[in-house]
């Protein structure tokens, strides 16, 4: 009987679940980030050549 208490808490205990999930979210954003390398690359230096034209404005 104990071990089939035992054995029905491991399989009922999901503190492992979170730890999975996190680790599959950051292999989906790896991934994305590796296809879409170029486009955020043109996206942020595009972002930037208009933060640094607009504060000379400032200046």
């Amino acid at each position: 009987m104990e071990k089939r208490e035992l054995l029905r808490s491991f399989f009922l205990e999901e503190d492992g679940v979170g730890v999975i999930e996190v680790v599959l979210i950051l292999v989906v954003l790896i991934g994305l980030v590796i296809i879409f390398k170029e486009q955020i690359t043109k996206l942020l230096e595009n972002i930037f050549k208009e933060v640094n034209s607009q504060s000379k404005e400032v200046y």
